[in-house]
């Protein structure tokens, strides 16, 4: 019997198995709480799961955060995640940590060239949270790049590392789009759109953009970047006025960034991770890490083959729909705390 075959087979077995059991279950009074029993044997729970990165004291721990790729809540998860950030896990991370009296300590550790305003502000209030709340010390390590909402999420920690070749900063909000309709007026089409004011389709590609569009785009725009300003002076104890004189968006390497107060050390999460076990006396604390979910057979090989034979996986027009309606479209653009504004 060749390979194809036996996987199958066990699905086949695997399904039997779990229809018995969900119709056993479904009899009974308590089915609900007995059946989501059954689901988490099956597909594992979704409640992050912790994971020892290195041995201590299981009265002390360090949370390894990690925030890797683009800060948008693409609404995939679970057995279908497309991989990358997943910002439903990530608070799902920070409010464990909020609930864990032996977490001490967080290494935050960015690799992110930023995202979506909102999420990036959810991120950092969480943070904010777990410093003033539980006094828990938060040290940042960058990594390839923390640009933009990278830098954001990372400008309250107690302490900020970067590697000499990081590159960060980009501080600033973008709202990217295009408009055709000078291309439209060439090919004979004409924008017929129907509006209650004359502002209801502000950032429209099909019209020509007016000077009132813009100034209430500008002074939106312009809104979330003192916001912006704000958090980084607060965090880095510098003037706001000294903090726009580096937010032009421009970006920086891990040096310069230490040289004009942006990044407090130069060094690789290794290093910010025995800094922080020094200046905080953790130096026994178990470091910990977490994963998104339990392991289990159907999320793994099981369920991928199952849901590959069955034609139920998502296609990748779909991941990448989800993730265009995350960072705005053309008709709806949308501003972002985003390097290079892709």
């Amino acid at each position: 019997m060749n390979k194809r075959r036996w996987v199958a087979v066990v699905i086949a077995i695997a399904l039997l198995i779990f229809s018995v059991l969900s119709s056993t279950i479904s009899r009974r009074n308590d089915s609900k709480k007995e059946l989501s029993q059954v689901n988490e044997l099956l597909y594992g729970s979704d409640e992050p799961q912790e994971k020892v990165e290195e041995s201590g004291s299981s009265n002390k721990k360090i949370v390894k955060l990690v925030v890797e790729g683009t800060i948008v809540d693409d609404g995939t998860s679970g057995l279908f995640s497309s991989g990358g950030y997943n910002h439903e896990s990530f608070m799902k991370q920070l409010a464990k940590i909020k609930k864990d009296s032996t977490v001490k300590g967080v290494l935050l550790e960015i690799n992110s060239p930023g995202g979506s305003v909102y999420e990036t502000a959810e991120i950092t209030r969480a943070l904010k949270e777990l410093q003033k709340e539980k006094k828990i010390p938060i040290y940042a390590s960058m990594e390839s790049q923390a640009a933009s909402g990278g830098y954001y999420i990372a400008a309250n920690s107690d302490r900020i590392y970067a590697t000499e070749d990081t590159m960060t900063g980009s501080i600033g909000v973008i709202m990217s789009s295009m408009n055709y309709s000078g291309l439209m007026e060439k090919l004979g089409i004409a924008d017929a759109t129907i509006k209650s004011g004359a502002l209801k389709d502000i950032g429209s590609s099909s019209r020509p953009q007016t000077k009132e569009d813009k100034e209430v785009l500008q002074t939106f725009v312009d809104s979330m970047y003192g916001r912006f300003v704000k958090t980084v002076a607060e965090g880095r104890k510098m003037d706001e006025a000294q903090v726009r004189k580096l937010a032009d968006g421009r970006i920086y390497d891990g040096a310069q960034a230490v040289e004009n107060g942006l990044v407090d050390n130069i060094g690789y999460p290794d290093q910010a991770l025995k800094a922080l076990k020094k200046d905080k006396g953790l130096n026994d604390a178990k470091v910990v890490s977490y994963t998104s979910g339990s392991t289990n057979f159907m999320n793994t090989w099981l369920g991928n083959s199952l849901a590959e034979l069955q034609g139920i996986k998502p296609s990748q027009e779909d991941l990448i729909r989800n993730i265009v309606e995350s960072v705005g479209t053309p008709q709806a653009p949308k501003a972002m705390y985003l390097y290079g504004g892709e």
